[in-house]
């Protein structure tokens, strides 16, 4: 194991703390958690600039960290203590992997050790499952939440997969980056990924510059993800020689996608005669990816949504898959969970 572990009652009244976290006083079943990590500068690691991690631990499960070195004591409720051991534990691993640990990475453990939790509530310490990841030259990527971890084994078994909800749950960023994965692995042999360009009632040709200079800003998310799972120069190399291919939904009329992987991106925004065309490019050896959040239709009023059309006439076909998101699953900001859950209040008939 990573780190020695002492577990013990907790008396309340003993010394002062480094910091104390709201509701921890006073709380039912108090204990104390002491984890000794092997190595210093993986354990600095583990905690973070200033404790950042740390801070954000407490702040989640309600537990007080106090850091002496290598050592940190988690008090407050047992089950509390316990999660947060098993949070330190799994990330003291993926450091000593030689990976960065940020705070969406300690949030994402949280989410899995709950998951785990519910799944397998017995208080043994054997070995349990973890959450789906991918992974590529450049960085692995974990799932942070249940719906990611179905998402990413739906994209495993089926060839075309539907995954909708609200932005920051990692719709793009995880196909993308499961795209990269089956490049690397010689699976697929290019890389298309594919956005309408319609949206926010704009219209390309009020945009100046040529056709690239045109779409690109509609497509900078899709390069953004790329660049971020791939090293800058495959990325260049890719797109030079055209095994990776950017382009608006429109160019894909008339053709047929044989051994590739393709994405499409913000496909809410398709009407019900485009999507049927993309939908019909998939070629031999190929997968398709459709990703989209149906709260945010941009189309003229009154037009339906291709994506929604799509997944209610497809989703018991065989080799389709679907993963719905919600705002339990934004891995961003807090505050963006926070943000979408009061527009949904606010506008509960746009949920899907």
């Amino acid at each position: 194991m990573s780190a020695e572990t002492i577990v013990r009652g907790f008396d309340p009244l003993r010394g002062p703390a480094s910091r104390q976290a709201p509701g921890v006083r006073g709380a039912a079943a108090p204990g104390e958690v002491v984890l000794a990590f092997e190595d210093n500068r993986h354990a600095s690691s583990l905690f973070g600039s200033h404790d950042q991690n740390l801070a954000f631990l407490e702040r989640r499960l309600s537990v007080e960290a106090t850091v002496r070195g290598n050592h940190v004591a988690l008090r407050g409720p047992i089950e509390a203590c316990q999660q947060a051991r098993k949070v330190l534990e799994s990330l003291y691993d993926r450091v000593r992997r030689g990976e960065s640990v940020a705070l969406g990475d300690v949030d994402g453990a949280i989410r899995m050790t709950t998951a785990q939790g519910q799944l397998f509530p017995s208080d043994g310490d054997g070995p349990r499952p973890g959450f789906t990841q991918v992974s590529t030259r450049k960085k692995t990527i974990v799932a942070r939440t249940g719906a990611q971890d179905a998402y990413m084994r739906a994209l495993a078994r089926h060839e075309l997969v539907f995954a909708t909800g609200p932005a920051g749950t990692g719709k793009t960023y995880i196909a993308v980056a499961w795209a990269a994965a089956l490049i690397e692995r010689g699976e697929a042999d290019r890389i298309i990924l594919s956005r309408p360009a319609v949206e926010a009632g704009e219209r390309l040709g009020f945009l100046p510059g040529d056709m690239k200079e045109k779409v690109d800003p509609y497509l900078r998310p899709l390069y953004d993800a790329l660049y971020d799972v791939m090293p800058p120069e495959k990325v260049e190399r890719g797109m030079a020689s055209g095994m990776i291919e950017i382009a608006p939904l429109a160019f894909m009329r008339g053709r047929t996608l044989a051994n590739a992987v393709v994405l499409l991106d913000e496909a809410q925004n398709t009407s019900s005669m485009q999507m049927k065309m993309f939908l019909t490019r998939l070629g031999e050896n190929s997968r398709m990816i459709i990703t989209g959040d149906p709260t945010q239709i941009d189309l003229p009023s009154g037009q339906v949504s291709g994506l929604a059309e799509a997944i209610g006439l497809l989703e018991e076909v065989e080799g389709v898959g679907v993963t719905r998101f919600t705002a339990a699953d934004v891995v961003r900001h807090e505050l963006v969970a926070r943000i979408v859950r009061a527009y949904e209040g606010a506008h509960p008939s746009q949920n899907p």
